[in-house]
């Protein structure tokens, strides 16, 4: 989780110059999406670090192509692409506590590493804060070319493999130190704070859909600053990007997947796509909340429902964001209501909002939601409550038999897990009950107990 009150450190170089590789070795995870394309990193990762005690923000930015621009406003590339990288890299520049300015030592000095080194001494007078680092530096070759680098006269380069992680541990004591630790470590200390545990436990969301429905437009309104890049491109965010922002006491880690294609089904093809789309799915795994987003002028498709399927096989909490509303012009909400759940009948428990990405329409209702569906999601029911609704609804209607000739005996229900809500009822050894009638009672406790948009599993055990 990263946090706002941290400093900040941004790596900063060409494409192709290892900075995704070195992101995830210092960050010890693989979330950037790391190949030898140029350009594979458009947004800015980001993640927390800890080294000796200190913690600081990591920002990885996407890789600068056109080093001449840099400088420059209003430049126009191919669908604005570049153009959104080299914005975004230049703003979390100008809020880094600290730079690492990444060159290749493979490749050695080039015009390009000149440029960069030219366009941050512009940006930035007073270059100590900027720690000069020759990447790929894997034996004596490579280690003798590192001197070329004094010509950029931004200091001592420091020499580092981000693929074997050699020089990584020197080049975070340069961080501690400069960030403002001591050159003898500290112990690190625990401070002792009240807090509940649910302040303590973060909200993890996961933000999913088709390609160019809206997601990132949509994380940029919500965190109220330009996060993700935007494009009508397909695939523009090509890996997940996390963001958290605390809200009603809680904080909630809101993730940004790549979006869903056609071949995401038979996951044929290949290259960044298909890696892009693999880390969407392992995103779900790690979230309690799907936010799944659509587009409202667009039908529904089996793709969509494929989707939905793969949020309810994990267990996750849901919510319908149907994008675009502002281009629907006769807004018949309960008409479109009953269109989605037409479409997704399997979940009709899952709340709709109707919202406009683009002119932040309704988005402000969306934290308000989590924090509703995740208190629903962590709902614990104790003995007597489950006791009166056991009552309660036999009384509304008698169970239903499965099998045979006997109408089937509930004795007792009991909760057996939480996040989401499952249940237990005991009949007798040989009483069958109809799965119908299983999907009953989750409604009902639903209904009773206000669990918003979360699944809800009444299973059986026999005496």
């Amino acid at each position: 989780m990263t946090k706002t009150n941290t400093k900040t450190v941004v790596i900063f170089g060409r494409t192709n110059a290892g900075k995704s590789t070195l992101f995830n070795t210092l960050t010890e995870r693989k979330q950037a999406l790391t190949s030898n394309i140029e350009g594979t990193t458009r947004d800015s990762n980001i993640s927390e670090v800890s080294w000796r005690g200190l913690d600081f923000n990591l920002v990885d930015t996407g890789g600068i192509i056109n080093t001449r621009e840099l400088l420059k406003k209003g430049v126009k590339y191919n669908e604005d692409i570049e153009l959104e990288v080299l914005d975004q890299a230049k703003e979390y520049l100008k809020k880094a506590d600290l730079i690492i300015f990444l060159v290749d030592a493979k490749d050695g000095l080039v015009a390009s590493d000149r440029e960069m080194a030219d366009a941050l001494k512009k940006l930035f007078p007073k270059q100590d804060h900027i720690i000069l680092t020759a990447n790929k530096v894997e034996s004596v070759r490579e280690r003798a070319r590192v001197s070329e680098f004094f010509q950029l006269n931004l200091g001592e380069p420091q020499a580092v493999s981000a693929s074997t992680g050699s020089g990584t541990g020197d080049l975070l004591d340069i961080i501690y130190e400069k960030l403002g630790g001591t050159k003898k470590s500290k112990p690190y200390k625990v401070e002792d704070k009240e807090e509940s545990p649910e302040a303590l436990k973060e909200i993890s969301i996961c933000l999913i859909g088709k390609t160019n429905v809206g997601k990132s437009s949509l994380l940029n309104k919500i965190l109220g600053y330009k996060r993700v890049i935007v494009s009508s491109e397909p695939h523009t965010t090509r890996e997940p990007q996390d963001s958290t922002i605390e809200f009603a006491g809680r904080n909630i880690k809101i993730i940004d997947t790549a979006g869903i294609s056609k071949k995401f089904k038979s996951m044929k093809g290949g290259g960044l796509e298909k890696e892009g789309i693999y880390k969407s799915l392992r995103a779900l795994d790690h979230a309690d909340i799907a936010l799944f987003m659509f587009d409202i002028n667009e039908e529904l498709t089996m793709q969509d429902s494929k989707i939905v399927e793969e949020i309810i096989n994990r267990r996750k909490s849901l919510v319908f964001i149907a994008n675009k509303w502002d281009l629907i012009k006769e807004k018949e909400v309960k008409k479109f209501m009953n269109y989605v759940h037409g479409a997704m009948p399997f979940c009709t428990w899952a709340p709709i909002l109707f919202v406009s990405a683009k002119t932040g329409d309704k988005v402000n209702k969306i934290l308000g939601l989590i924090i509703e569906i995740n208190k629903a999601r962590e709902t614990e029911l104790d003995k007597d409550q489950l006791g009166e609704f056991l009552h309660f609804v036999i009384k509304k209607h008698k169970p239903v038999k499965g099998k045979g000739y006997k109408r089937p005996f509930i004795s007792k229900m009991y909760q057996v897990a939480t996040a989401p809500p499952q249940f237990e009822i005991k009949v007798g050894p040989r009483d069958e009950l109809s799965y119908t009638y299983l999907k009953f009672m989750g409604n009902q406790l639903r209904e009773k107990f206000k669990l918003t948009g979360t699944p809800v599993s009444v299973k059986v055990k026999k005496r």
